[in-house]
Formats: structure tokens, sequence, C-alpha cells
């Protein structure tokens, strides 16, 4: 992917630079939905981030270590930390890979310098925004109506929002800074945490099942009256749009980070 370009249409926000940023864009936002990472970039500088592009970064390895090759996924481990380690922050438009470097690094790194430093300080864009910024409701218009997509990794592994088998108190960050746009219209959905089958690997070695489970959620976005699905993961909304298109349904598919950035003032 090229360096991110500059925005000059949306104003800075109330908040002041507080930290340096990199960007970590995942293998396929970078060759297949990259509006995904310049949405980021855009959202993260009219908070006052400063975003830096480190071109050598490569895959963070969650293909291979899925598929059960170690061997593959360790190298890609460590030339992420080489690459990323000196930063104050690590961001990144996806749920999945984020968990990958928080929850599945230590058989690669662990004991490794600065590992655990990085690992603490690696987000996915919407945890940055809430967790790190503050930014509790996001800003300008969106009048359309919204379905979410909870990605399994995102609300299962990194607390984007909490699950239906807990009994906790329903609380969801990319619902909230969502849910503050104006004209948006967030629908409900019969079953809001359930997966869509993509899973990787999962989408090849099972595709019928995977299929099938796409297409009972795409009949929820559906029956929801949902105008645009949303989510943190492009791989989750690439497998549901790819349904949506075999089957003829006028859903669009748009990533939260290209919501936001469209939304802003």
């Amino acid at each position: 992917m090229s360096r991110p370009a500059r925005f000059h249409s949306a104003r800075v926000l109330s908040y002041t630079p507080r930290v340096r940023v990199a960007l970590f864009v995942p293998c396929y936002v970078d060759q297949l939905w990259p509006r995904a990472a310049l949405g980021a970039v855009r959202v993260l500088e009219a908070h006052g981030v400063e975003v830096a592009f480190p071109e050598e970064q490569t895959c963070c390895g969650q293909p291979m270590a899925n598929a059960g090759l170690s061997a593959a996924a360790e190298p890609l481990a460590r030339r992420f930390l080489e690459v990323f380690g000196g930063f104050e922050a690590v961001v990144c438009p996806s749920g999945s890979c984020t968990s990958m470097v928080r929850n599945h690094y230590d058989p690669f790194l662990a004991g490794a310098p600065g590992f655990d430093r990085l690992k603490a300080r690696t987000y996915e864009l919407c945890e940055f925004l809430v967790d790190v910024l503050g930014v509790r409701g996001a800003a300008g218009r969106f009048p359309h109506r919204v379905a979410l997509h909870q990605s399994c990794h995102g609300l299962r592994e990194l607390g984007l929002g909490v699950p239906s088998e807990s009994l906790r108190p329903r609380t969801n960050k990319v619902d909230g800074l969502l849910r503050a746009l104006g004209g948006i219209e967030l629908v409900p959905l019969a079953r809001a945490d359930e997966c869509c089958g993509f899973g990787g690997t999962f989408a090849v070695v099972e595709e019928a099942v995977s299929a099938l489970m796409g297409k009972d959620r795409l009949r929820d976005h559906a029956a929801a009256g949902a105008e645009i699905v949303t989510g943190t993961d492009v791989s989750c909304l690439m497998h549901l749009e790819g349904i949506a298109r075999r089957e003829g349904q006028p859903l669009r598919f748009m990533h939260v980070a290209e919501v936001l950035a469209e939304a802003l003032p």
C-alpha cells in the first residue's frame, strides 16, 4: 500500500495531539479494500493524531497460524515486532489482526525485548478511539439505516462488545461511536453477535457451511431493514458482500472507518 494521502476536508475536532501512531494495514485491506485504511487515517487525523505508515510492514502471520503453520508464522511475528516496536501505539482497522498480535503472538515472541510493550499498545481502530482518546461518540452525520456486524475476534477476544452468552451489562464500543452520528438509524438484529461464517481458512475447507452461515446473517440484516452493513473486519464484510452479490441483494457494505470518515464534518 502506498503512503496514505493527507486529507484536507476534515477539520481537526476538539482534541489536542496526544500520540503518534503507526497504522498497521492488514493484507486484505491493502489489496482489496484500501478505503478502510484511508478512512482510518482520516478519522485519526481528525482527532489530532499523527499517523505514520511503515512501508516495510508485512502480513502479521494470522493465515499461517490459523492453518497450523507455526514455522511460517513465527518470522512474520518477529518482523512485526521489528517494524512496529518503536512506536508509541499501533492502530489497525481489523479486529482479527489486532487480536493476532495481542492474543496469539506469545508462542513466537514471549520474552523478546519490547514485545510486552508492543502487545499492550496495539489497538483496533474503534478501541483506540474509545479507550485511548476517550471518544464517546463519533462526530458528524450519516443519515442511513445501518446494521452493525460484530466480528468474532473483536467481540470475544478484544472485548469491543459483550457477547450474548455473557451475563454482563450490554455495552459496545463500536455501537456507541456510531449511535452519536446525526441521522443514523442502527437497526436491531435478531442475532446480533452470530458468526458470519468466514473464519479465515474455514471458508475454504468448509465452503458450504460457511456460505450457509453467511446467508443466515444476510437474512437477518435484510429483515431488519438495513441499507448498509458495517463492521470492524473487512474479511467478514467481503464474505457477506460476495454472498449478497450472488443472491442479488441490494445491501451496501462499508467498514466502520469508512462510515466514520464519510460522516466527518
